[in-house]
Protein backbone atom coordinates (compact mmCIF):
# COMPACT_ATOMS: atom_id res chain seq x y z
CA UNK A 1 0.00 0.00 0.00
CA UNK A 2 1.37 3.39 -1.01
CA UNK A 3 -0.22 6.64 0.11
CA UNK A 4 0.80 10.30 -0.15
CA UNK A 5 -1.04 13.06 1.67
CA UNK A 6 -0.73 16.26 3.66
CA UNK A 7 -1.07 16.36 7.45
CA UNK A 8 -1.76 19.61 9.28
CA UNK A 9 0.32 20.44 12.36
CA UNK A 10 -1.16 22.07 15.49
CA UNK A 11 0.24 25.42 14.30
CA UNK A 12 -1.51 25.07 10.94
CA UNK A 13 1.34 23.96 8.67
CA UNK A 14 0.89 21.23 6.05
CA UNK A 15 3.50 18.46 6.12
CA UNK A 16 3.92 16.12 3.15
CA UNK A 17 3.72 12.49 4.23
CA UNK A 18 4.30 9.18 2.44
CA UNK A 19 3.17 5.82 3.81
CA UNK A 20 4.35 2.48 2.37
CA UNK A 21 3.03 -0.72 3.92
CA UNK A 22 3.72 -4.30 2.86
CA UNK A 23 1.10 -6.97 3.41
CA UNK A 24 0.94 -7.94 7.11
CA UNK A 25 3.79 -5.70 8.33
CA UNK A 26 5.62 -6.93 11.41
CA UNK A 27 6.89 -3.50 12.48
CA UNK A 28 6.62 0.18 11.52
CA UNK A 29 9.48 2.60 10.98
CA UNK A 30 9.12 6.39 11.09
CA UNK A 31 11.89 7.81 8.89
CA UNK A 32 13.28 11.32 9.47
CA UNK A 33 15.43 12.95 6.76
CA UNK A 34 18.33 15.37 7.07
CA UNK A 35 19.04 19.04 6.39
CA UNK A 36 18.09 20.43 2.96
CA UNK A 37 16.87 17.08 1.60
CA UNK A 38 13.44 15.42 1.51
CA UNK A 39 11.79 12.08 2.20
CA UNK A 40 11.57 10.88 -1.42
CA UNK A 41 15.36 10.51 -1.49
CA UNK A 42 14.74 7.35 0.55
CA UNK A 43 12.70 5.46 -2.05
CA UNK A 44 15.27 2.65 -2.29
CA UNK A 45 15.63 2.40 1.48
CA UNK A 46 11.86 2.20 1.88
CA UNK A 47 11.57 -0.46 -0.81
CA UNK A 48 14.12 -2.63 1.01
CA UNK A 49 12.48 -2.04 4.39
CA UNK A 50 9.15 -3.08 2.89
CA UNK A 51 10.81 -6.26 1.59
CA UNK A 52 11.97 -6.97 5.14
CA UNK A 53 8.36 -6.76 6.28
CA UNK A 54 8.40 -3.26 7.78
CA UNK A 55 5.91 -0.50 7.03
CA UNK A 56 7.44 2.96 6.65
CA UNK A 57 6.03 6.40 7.44
CA UNK A 58 8.16 9.29 6.15
CA UNK A 59 7.60 12.99 5.77
CA UNK A 60 9.25 16.21 4.64
CA UNK A 61 10.38 18.34 7.57
CA UNK A 62 8.76 21.78 7.69
CA UNK A 63 10.43 24.17 5.28
CA UNK A 64 11.68 21.22 3.21
CA UNK A 65 10.51 19.29 0.16
CA UNK A 66 6.78 19.47 -0.42
CA UNK A 67 5.91 20.50 3.14
CA UNK A 68 4.74 23.96 4.08
CA UNK A 69 6.77 26.61 5.83
CA UNK A 70 9.37 29.15 4.77
CA UNK A 71 12.08 27.38 2.77
CA UNK A 72 15.02 26.31 4.93
CA UNK A 73 13.75 28.29 7.90
CA UNK A 74 12.94 27.27 11.48
CA UNK A 75 12.60 29.40 14.59
CA UNK A 76 12.51 26.63 17.22
CA UNK A 77 14.14 23.20 16.99
CA UNK A 78 11.39 21.70 19.16
CA UNK A 79 9.03 22.07 16.20
CA UNK A 80 11.02 19.47 14.27
CA UNK A 81 10.85 17.08 17.22
CA UNK A 82 7.15 17.67 17.82
CA UNK A 83 6.37 17.22 14.10
CA UNK A 84 7.99 13.77 14.27
CA UNK A 85 5.63 12.90 17.11
CA UNK A 86 2.64 13.52 14.84
CA UNK A 87 3.80 10.65 12.65
CA UNK A 88 4.65 8.37 15.54
CA UNK A 89 1.14 8.89 16.88
CA UNK A 90 -0.37 8.30 13.44
CA UNK A 91 1.71 5.15 12.94
CA UNK A 92 0.68 3.79 16.32
CA UNK A 93 -2.99 4.63 15.79
CA UNK A 94 -3.12 3.06 12.31
CA UNK A 95 -1.10 -0.03 13.25
CA UNK A 96 -2.34 -0.98 16.68
CA UNK A 97 -0.18 -3.55 18.41
CA UNK A 98 2.80 -3.27 16.05
CA UNK A 99 6.18 -2.15 17.37
CA UNK A 100 7.19 1.29 16.08
CA UNK A 101 10.81 2.31 15.48
CA UNK A 102 12.38 5.58 14.31
CA UNK A 103 15.22 5.93 11.81
CA UNK A 104 16.92 9.32 11.51
CA UNK A 105 19.72 10.49 9.23
CA UNK A 106 22.06 13.43 9.98
CA UNK A 107 19.85 16.32 11.16
CA UNK A 108 17.15 13.67 11.26
CA UNK A 109 19.44 11.90 13.72
CA UNK A 110 19.41 15.01 15.88
CA UNK A 111 15.60 15.03 15.67
CA UNK A 112 15.54 11.32 16.53
CA UNK A 113 17.80 11.77 19.57
CA UNK A 114 15.78 14.80 20.62
CA UNK A 115 12.62 12.74 20.25
CA UNK A 116 14.08 9.97 22.37
CA UNK A 117 15.01 12.45 25.09
CA UNK A 118 11.67 14.28 25.02
CA UNK A 119 9.21 11.45 24.33
CA UNK A 120 10.14 8.31 26.29
CA UNK A 121 8.07 5.17 26.21
CA UNK A 122 6.52 5.55 22.75
CA UNK A 123 8.89 3.55 20.55
CA UNK A 124 10.41 0.08 20.48
CA UNK A 125 13.77 1.54 19.49
CA UNK A 126 15.69 3.97 17.30
CA UNK A 127 18.29 3.70 14.55
CA UNK A 128 20.73 6.50 13.73
CA UNK A 129 22.56 7.19 10.47
CA UNK A 130 25.36 9.78 10.72
CA UNK A 131 23.55 11.67 13.52
CA UNK A 132 24.34 15.26 14.47
CA UNK A 133 24.72 15.11 18.25
CA UNK A 134 27.65 17.43 18.95
CA UNK A 135 28.60 20.87 17.63
CA UNK A 136 30.12 20.71 14.16
CA UNK A 137 33.16 22.82 13.24
CA UNK A 138 31.54 23.72 9.89
CA UNK A 139 29.01 25.82 11.82
CA UNK A 140 31.49 27.71 14.02
CA UNK A 141 31.33 30.83 11.77
CA UNK A 142 27.60 31.14 12.52
CA UNK A 143 28.41 32.09 16.10
CA UNK A 144 29.93 35.34 14.83
CA UNK A 145 26.77 36.31 12.94
CA UNK A 146 23.86 38.32 14.37
CA UNK A 147 21.00 35.88 13.98
CA UNK A 148 18.42 38.13 15.64
CA UNK A 149 19.24 41.02 13.31
CA UNK A 150 19.02 38.96 10.12
CA UNK A 151 17.50 35.51 10.82
CA UNK A 152 16.68 34.86 7.16
CA UNK A 153 20.27 35.36 5.98
CA UNK A 154 20.73 32.68 3.30
CA UNK A 155 23.45 30.07 3.87
CA UNK A 156 24.45 28.11 0.73
CA UNK A 157 24.17 24.34 0.66
CA UNK A 158 27.76 23.72 -0.42
CA UNK A 159 28.70 20.26 0.87
CA UNK A 160 27.23 18.06 -1.87
CA UNK A 161 30.58 16.56 -2.92
CA UNK A 162 30.99 15.15 0.59
CA UNK A 163 27.69 13.33 0.94
CA UNK A 164 28.67 10.08 -0.79
CA UNK A 165 31.51 8.35 -2.64
CA UNK A 166 29.09 7.49 -5.46
CA UNK A 167 29.30 10.42 -7.88
CA UNK A 168 25.88 9.60 -9.35
CA UNK A 169 24.32 10.16 -5.91
CA UNK A 170 26.06 13.54 -5.74
CA UNK A 171 24.88 14.50 -9.24
CA UNK A 172 21.31 13.46 -8.50
CA UNK A 173 21.39 15.44 -5.26
CA UNK A 174 22.67 18.57 -7.00
CA UNK A 175 20.02 18.28 -9.74
CA UNK A 176 17.13 17.43 -7.43
CA UNK A 177 14.67 20.37 -7.51
CA UNK A 178 13.41 19.50 -4.02
CA UNK A 179 16.86 19.63 -2.43
CA UNK A 180 17.35 23.09 -0.94
CA UNK A 181 20.16 25.09 -2.52
CA UNK A 182 20.35 27.24 0.60
CA UNK A 183 19.02 27.31 4.13
CA UNK A 184 18.91 30.16 6.64
CA UNK A 185 20.98 31.40 9.52
CA UNK A 186 18.07 30.93 11.93
CA UNK A 187 17.49 27.27 11.09
CA UNK A 188 21.18 26.42 11.36
CA UNK A 189 21.66 28.20 14.67
CA UNK A 190 18.45 26.95 16.30
CA UNK A 191 19.21 23.32 15.38
CA UNK A 192 22.99 22.97 15.27
CA UNK A 193 23.89 25.33 18.09
CA UNK A 194 20.85 25.80 20.38
CA UNK A 195 19.39 22.36 19.70
CA UNK A 196 22.67 20.51 20.08
CA UNK A 197 23.31 22.34 23.37
CA UNK A 198 19.85 21.33 24.64
CA UNK A 199 20.44 17.77 23.53
CA UNK A 200 23.71 17.59 25.44
CA UNK A 201 21.86 18.52 28.61
CA UNK A 202 19.00 16.07 27.99
CA UNK A 203 20.64 12.92 26.63
CA UNK A 204 20.66 11.57 30.18
CA UNK A 205 16.89 11.21 29.76
CA UNK A 206 17.37 8.99 26.70
CA UNK A 207 16.87 5.28 27.38
CA UNK A 208 15.52 3.71 24.15
CA UNK A 209 17.21 0.65 22.62
CA UNK A 210 19.32 2.17 19.86
CA UNK A 211 21.59 1.26 16.98
CA UNK A 212 24.07 4.00 16.02
CA UNK A 213 25.60 3.79 12.53
CA UNK A 214 28.16 6.16 11.01
CA UNK A 215 30.54 6.49 8.08
CA UNK A 216 34.18 6.13 9.04
CA UNK A 217 35.21 8.82 6.55
CA UNK A 218 32.25 11.14 7.11
CA UNK A 219 33.59 14.66 6.47
CA UNK A 220 30.31 16.43 7.26
CA UNK A 221 29.46 14.92 10.64
CA UNK A 222 32.52 13.41 12.30
CA UNK A 223 32.13 9.87 13.67
CA UNK A 224 32.93 11.36 17.10
CA UNK A 225 29.29 12.45 17.09
CA UNK A 226 28.13 8.82 17.00
CA UNK A 227 30.54 7.85 19.75
CA UNK A 228 29.35 10.74 21.92
CA UNK A 229 25.76 9.57 21.51
CA UNK A 230 26.70 5.99 22.38
CA UNK A 231 28.63 7.04 25.48
CA UNK A 232 26.07 9.52 26.86
CA UNK A 233 22.66 7.87 26.53
CA UNK A 234 21.28 5.90 29.48
CA UNK A 235 20.16 2.99 27.28
CA UNK A 236 20.98 -0.51 28.49
CA UNK A 237 20.47 -1.86 24.98
CA UNK A 238 22.71 0.11 22.63
CA UNK A 239 25.02 -0.67 19.74
CA UNK A 240 27.38 1.24 17.49
CA UNK A 241 28.98 0.41 14.14
CA UNK A 242 31.36 2.55 12.10
CA UNK A 243 31.64 1.65 8.40
CA UNK A 244 35.23 2.15 7.27
CA UNK A 245 35.68 4.59 4.36
CA UNK A 246 31.95 5.38 4.06
CA UNK A 247 31.02 9.04 3.58
CA UNK A 248 28.07 10.79 5.24
CA UNK A 249 25.11 9.15 3.48
CA UNK A 250 25.74 5.55 4.46
CA UNK A 251 22.29 4.60 3.13
CA UNK A 252 23.34 5.78 -0.34
CA UNK A 253 26.82 4.26 -0.55
CA UNK A 254 27.44 1.37 -2.96
CA UNK A 255 27.42 -0.96 0.05
CA UNK A 256 24.08 0.32 1.32
CA UNK A 257 22.56 -3.16 1.33
CA UNK A 258 25.06 -4.11 4.03
CA UNK A 259 23.83 -1.22 6.19
CA UNK A 260 20.20 -2.12 5.56
CA UNK A 261 20.91 -5.76 6.43
CA UNK A 262 22.44 -4.64 9.73
CA UNK A 263 19.31 -2.60 10.45
CA UNK A 264 17.07 -5.55 9.58
CA UNK A 265 18.99 -7.90 11.86
CA UNK A 266 18.84 -5.42 14.75
CA UNK A 267 15.09 -4.79 14.41
CA UNK A 268 14.21 -8.45 13.94
CA UNK A 269 15.95 -9.27 17.21
CA UNK A 270 13.67 -6.78 19.00
CA UNK A 271 10.24 -7.66 17.66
Amino acid sequence: MHEEKMIVTPDGLELFHVKDLPEDPKAIIVLVHGLAEHCRRYDYVVRKLNEFGYGVYRFDNRGHGLSGGKRGYLDDFHKFIDDADLFVERAKEENSGLPVFMLGHSMGGFITAGYGSKYPGKLKGQIFSGPVIIELPIFDPLKEMDVEKAPETPIPNSLSQLICRDQQVVTDYENDPLVLKETTLKLLTTVFIDGVSWLGENLKNYSYPCLILHGGDDQIVDKASARYLYENVSSKDKGIKIYDAFFHEILNEAEKDQVLSDIQHWIDERI
